[in-house]
Formats: C-alpha cells, sequence, structure tokens
C-alpha cells in the first residue's frame, strides 16, 4: 500500500502499462490523500481500544472489584436501591449487571434528568458504594466514539465509513502499483532493500510492508463497516429480515401489545416496536442488534421484582449478563450475554444469548441463542470479536495493535514520501492520463462494483471523477 511514487511520467506515445501504471496511481494519491488522516485516527484509537480491558482495570479497579468474601451477596433488588440513594431522587434506573463472579462489583445504570447515564458500583457483599462513572464519558467510551464517528455523531459515522471504503481502493491500487512488472525479486517485492537511502528508503519499506499489511487492512476493514453509521445499519438490517424470521407465538404478542398497549407504553405505534439496539445495555450483539423487542403481557398485574427475574434467567442457564429494566408498563427485561463486556471470556462466542421476558408473569418471550443466527451473523459475530481482540486474549490483543501500528506507519511514509517530492505551490498529483487505454476498463468495472456495493463510495467517485475531469481535462 503506497500514497507516491517517484517515477518519471511518460508521454501519451507511452505504453500500456505505463499509461495504466499512471491512472492507477492516480486513483492511489487521491485515495491516500484523503483516507490519510482518518486512517491515523483509527489506528490510534483502534491500538488503544482494544486493551479496554486492561486500560478499565487500571483505571476503574477500585470500583470494578472487591475484594473476595464468605458472606451472602445482597439481593439485586436491595443493591440497585442503594445505587439509587447515591444519585439524584430523578435518577431512573435502566439497567443492571447480574454476575457470579465474587471478585466484581455490581453496576447499576440510571438514566439522569439531563439525558447522559451513570454507573454505580456497589460492594455486592456490604452495600458500600463504590463511586460513579459517567457512561457517556468515561475514558474508553470517548476512544470508540472517536473510532466510530470522531464524536462527530451522524456526519462523522459517514466520514469514517467513506475513509474506510476508500482504504480498500487505496489497497487495490496499492498492490497493482507494487505487483512486480520485471524479473522477480524477493529483495524489493517480499523484503525491503535497507542499503537504499533518502526517498528511495521510505518508497521501499511502504510497497513492501503495506503489501504484508495489506490482508490484516482488509480484514480490519470488512469487520468494522458492519458497524458503519450508513451501511452497516442497512446491511444488519437487510440481513435480520432475510435471516432472522420471527417465532410466532413473539410475532402474536408484539403485534396484540403494538395496538392495545396504554399510552406510556414505549412504542405506542404498532409500526414502530424498539429493536434491541435501542436498550441501554452497553454490549448487545451485532446479531441480534435489529431484532424486535417483544412487549410485556398481563400488564395489570404487579411487576416482578429483578430478584425473581435473575431467578428465573438462572433456570434457563444465564448466570453472567446485563439485564435492561422495563422502563414502560409494556417493555420487557431483557438478559443479554456479550462477550464484549470487560467480564466476560473472550472466546465464548457461541454462548451469547439473549432472553427476553414478561415483566409481569415471567414467561420467556423470546430466546435467542449463537445457534439461531443465520451464517452472515455469526461471521459478522467472529469478525467483530476479532477486530476489537475479544477472541482468543491477549494475543488476539497484539495482532490488533501490531497491525493499526503498521497502518499508522503507512500514513506516515506516505506523508513523507508526498511531502519529499511535491512541487513547490503544488499539490503534487500524478499527471492525468489524457488518453486512457482500453484496458483500464477492467478496473473501472471493479471500482463500479465497490460503489454500488457502498453507495456512499460511490457518490463519491462519482464526485471525485466529476472533479478530476471539469479541473484537469486539459492538463497531462
Amino acid at each position: 500500500m503506497q500514497t507516491v511514487f517517484q517515477q518519471a511520467a511518460p508521454d501519451e506515445s507511452s505504453s500500456v502499462s505505463s499509461r495504466n501504471y499512471r491512472i492507477l496511481w492516480r486513483w492511489h494519491f487521491y485515495a491516500g490523500l484523503f483516507v490519510m488522516p482518518f486512517l491515523i485516527v483509527l489506528a490510534i484509537t483502534g491500538s488503544i481500544y482494544v486493551f479496554k480491558p486492561q486500560i478499565e482495570s487500571v483505571l476503574y479497579g477500585d470500583k470494578l472489584f472487591v475484594p473476595v468474601s464468605t458472606q451472602t451477596r445482597l439481593g439485586y433488588d436491595k443493591l440497585l436501591g442503594i445505587a439509587a440513594a447515591a444519585l439524584p431522587a430523578d435518577a431512573k434506573a435502566s439497567a443492571i449487571a447480574v454476575s457470579q463472579d465474587p471478585r466484581r462489583s455490581t453496576e447499576a445504570v440510571f438514566r439522569l434528568a439531563s439525558g447522559d447515564s451513570s454507573s454505580v458500583y456497589v460492594n455486592p457483599y456490604t452495600g458500600q458504594v463504590l463511586g460513579t462513572l459517567s457512561v457517556e464519558h468515561r475514558l474508553m467510551k470517548q476512544v470508540r466514539q472517536i473510532h466510530r464517528d470522531l464524536l462527530l455523531g451522524k456526519w462523522g459515522g459517514w466520514l469514517m465509513e467513506l475513509a474506510a471504503c476508500w482504504t480498500l481502493i487505496m489497497l487495490g491500487t496499492g498492490i497493482a502499483l507494487w505487483w512486480p512488472r520485471k524479473q522477480f525479486s524477493v529483495w524489493g517485492t517480499l523484503l525491503p532493500r535497507l542499503n537504499l537511502s533518502g526517498r528511495a528508503i521510505w518508497r521501499e519499506l511502504h510497497l513492501v510492508v503495506g503489501v504484508w499489511v495489506s490482508i490484516g487492512a482488509l480484514f480490519f476493514i470488512m469487520s468494522g463497516l458492519p458497524w458503519s453509521s450508513f451501511w452497516g445499519k442497512n446491511f444488519q438490517a437487510v440481513v435480520t429480515w432475510a435471516g432472522s424470521p420471527r417465532p410466532q407465538a413473539a410475532a402474536q404478542s408484539e403485534h396484540i401489545h403494538g395496538t392495545d398497549a396504554p399510552a406510556d407504553a414505549h412504542h405506542s405505534m404498532p409500526n414502530m416496536p424498539m429493536k434491541m439496539q435501542d436498550l441501554p445495555l452497553a454490549d448487545i450483539p451485532w446479531a441480534v442488534g435489529a431484532t424486535t423487542v417483544p412487549m410485556s403481557q398481563d400488564m395489570p398485574r404487579q411487576s416482578l421484582s429483578i430478584d425473581q427475574v435473575a431467578a428465573i434467567a438462572a433456570r434457563n442457564g444465564m448466570q453472567t449478563y446485563q439485564l435492561a429494566l422495563p422502563g414502560k408498563s409494556s417493555d420487557v427485561f431483557t438478559a443479554a450475554y456479550a462477550p464484549g463486556a470487560g467480564e466476560f471470556l473472550r472466546s465464548d462466542l457461541d454462548r451469547q444469548r439473549t432472553l427476553h421476558i414478561d415483566q409481569y408473569s415471567g414467561k420467556i418471550m423470546k430466546d435467542l441463542r449463537f445457534t439461531d443466527y443465520n451464517p452472515v451473523s455469526k461471521l459478522v459475530t467472529l469478525g467483530v470479536a476479532l477486530h476489537m481482540g475479544e477472541y482468543f486474549g491477549l494475543t488476539n490483543q497484539l495482532i490488533c495493535a501490531a497491525i493499526s501500528l503498521t497502518l499508522l506507519a503507512m500514513a506516515v511514509t506516505g506523508f513523507v514520501m508526498w511531502w519529499q517530492r511535491r512541487p513547490q505551490n503544488s499539490l503534487g498529483a500524478p499527471k492525468r492520463v489524457l488518453q486512457a487505454p482500453p484496458s483500464i476498463r477492467r478496473w473501472k468495472s471493479y471500482m463500479a462494483i465497490l460503489g454500488i456495493l457502498f453507495p456512499l463510495m460511490g457518490v463519491s467517485m462519482i464526485a471525485v471523477w466529476l472533479g478530476d475531469t471539469l479541473f484537469f481535462r486539459n492538463r497531462a
């Protein structure tokens, strides 16, 4: 993968191969110029976030962990009441962590009047409040949001998605530019020639190391795009609709309460059901994020206590999970096990599970397990776990960090090469080929396919092509 090369630009009478090279080089330059700042941000934030469990243990260890005790643990309703007393009276409980780990504190999440959320940590043996943390403003949450949308919301998410898509062009054109055109040699192709100096050594490192890291970069892009703001959201909806039909009983209950629910129900419109991604849970498996949350029945009855719900979940095989609490009279309790949370095991993707429990009767309204996921959802789940360093422990984390930091080096070497060769008072883009050879059509078809698969990218490619054509029409 590379950003620029120092090479004499042949004229229009040059070979087809030379003109192809210049066209690919020009697209590679534009892709690199756009991607470079975003790639730097992604590499730095990704390298930090992948070590989230270790970092949060250091930063918040006094809140997350407690001394193991032989005392009987307090009930979850009691713990929630203690946590609520540590916050303003208008704070509303939204979730609580249920865990069998004797070293972990109990985390209760509350929605504040300001709209933000706060976590309260309580010693489950003594009831001592260990402290509070903002859900939105804690360090690793901020790092993740910078990684996803630069803290700019929807528009930032679209920018990061575009950067990821344009990285595909940068990778493809970079490999094409690296591809040996003369006699193959290990040195200079697979291994860098370190006896070079000046711009030559920068180019050599950029070429060879870039090719080696391109596999990891491609994996990062394809495993990260399912979480993207535009393409990822629509892809998730399509996969869920195509491969996860709702159980008949759940569908009937949702339909009944979509029309008959009282005015204070979370969603009163039957065509606007709540989705899993709307729940106040820190970690929701991608495969169930777009699934519909069922509604509770028998609403005149008294709601179950958290301890009763925990007992129901335990009888159904769930011991450690996040529990979303009902916010409205029609809502359900939702127990979700997602290995992305810090205390959960790393390599147990097949234990991902989501249990929706009627808040009045305790009936299991919907039970979604890893075995219920369609093949695409299972593949995405594995890809996301590997992407975030969550599948095989520290080794997975170190590999992810190494790939990220190498991509950072690629961005830096690309910038150095461009800066060293750019003419004064000029962008330094490779000169335009006025008469493109017919063989370049194959590359145009590849880019057209990418543009169709990723619509945001397609629109941006058209914009770049128009700009290049209109502004540089008569410049070779």
